[in-house]
């Protein structure tokens, strides 16, 4: 009889508390236990203490203690976990790269371990030389030590494949919760008219063009608010201050905001989505906006076409954004167009059961079957 049991490497754990690789582990985990799976999820626990073992909604949890929060211990918490893993048997899951490089202890004790490439992390203009270097090294790791890799988008798919084999890659996107109904009265609490505010939900970093999106509402009057989610430090980071200083007074900032619920809400009752990401494969917080049904106005780029389709509207600078703008609140039937492709494409592309199913089966084809 084979053992299905799945052990699950680099998150911070369970239930998810940290973005959309944990938002994803979480459906992927219940999914597989529900269809007769083992699971083993190691959990990131704050301070200093004995590792422990819980057990939540039928998933084996253990949870490693570190006493550093910042990134030295992300990478002593993955260490740890993947020298304790090695008890374990079944398929292991590694969520990322970033620690790609103890990943050769599993290939050396021979545990089949699959990789989740996420983005081109070494890309990414928020990180420094030693940074970039870190992660490039690490992106060779994964490539060599994993057994088969995962790309969450063709574009990721065809740059691993300048790396390996592209046998070995699958190509598996992300999916959501496909939003319909929500209560108002997160937009109540704001002060928010329903069909009259556009939101924003992004790291507040450069590279995902906030500045020039408030920039671009923020010339003119609109008669309608920019809702920019996230936490924002204007005494203590520049590119944070300059997204505030940009700001018109149609430009509200209400903080981050974690609640899953509300964030929907925030959605549903938007007139658009607005979404900057100029780097990364399929983003979960634009396939979250077609799982709403969102219009959405996105920068122009190969990864941000592909997830979604007809039914953006696309930027590549303050003017287009301002022009987009400018149509955004006027014209209904455009509006309303945007919306139903979203929607079908969300139906027909990136739907959980269908994307779970896929890894089930990928999974499943790596099992040990001693």
């Amino acid at each position: 009889m084979i053992n299905k049991h799945l052990v699950l490497l680099g998150i911070r754990g369970l239930p998810a508390q940290h973005g959309g690789f944990e938002t994803f582990a979480e459906y992927l985990c219940l999914f597989l236990v529900n269809r007769g799976w083992k699971v083993t999820v190691y959990c990131q626990e704050q301070g200093v203490g004995a590792t422990y073992e819980t057990e939540w909604n039928g998933i084996k949890r253990i949870h490693i203690y570190v006493n550093d929060s910042g990134p030295l211990g992300t990478v002593f918490f993955d260490w740890q976990s993947v020298v304790h893993s090695l008890s374990n048997s079944g398929v292991f899951l590694t969520l990322g790269y970033n620690t790609a490089m103890f990943n050769i202890i599993l290939r050396a004790k021979n545990k089949k371990n699959i990789i989740n490439m996420d983005g081109i992390e070494w890309k990414r203009r928020k990180w420094g030389t030693a940074a970039k270097v870190w992660f490039w090294l690490n992106e060779r790791f994964g490539c060599w030590f994993g057994n088969h890799l995962v790309a969450d988008h063709p574009r990721i798919e065809d740059h691993l494949a300048t790396r390996v084999s592209r046998q070995k890659i699958t190509m598996i996107p992300y999916g959501a919760r496909e939003i319909t109904q929500a209560s108002p009265a997160v937009i109540e609490d704001l002060r928010l008219e329903a069909n009259r505010y556009a939101v924003l939900i992004a790291r507040a970093e450069p590279e995902n063009s906030i500045l020039e999106a408030v920039k671009a509402f923020a010339c003119k009057q609109r008669n309608a608010k920019l809702v920019v989610l996230g936490n924002y430090d204007p005494n203590n980071n520049s590119y944070h201050r300059a997204v505030m200083d940009a700001a018109s007074d149609e430009v509200i900032f209400p903080g981050a905001i974690y609640d899953a619920d509300k964030v929907s809400a925030l959605r549903l009752y938007a007139r658009a989505y607005v979404h900057g990401h100029q780097v990364g494969g399929t983003n979960p917080s634009l396939v979250e906006a077609l799982g709403a049904g969102n219009a959405v106005l996105a920068h122009d780029n190969p990864f941000n076409r592909w997830v979604a389709k007809d039914g953006a509207a696309y930027f590549d600078c303050i003017d287009t954004a301002s022009a987009l703008f400018d149509r955004l609140f006027v014209d209904d039937e455009w509006v309303d167009s945007l919306r139903q492709k979203s929607r079908t494409n969300f139906q027909q592309n990136f739907q959980w059961s269908n994307i779970l199913d896929q890894y089930e089966s990928l999974l499943f084809k790596w099992l040990p079957k001693d």
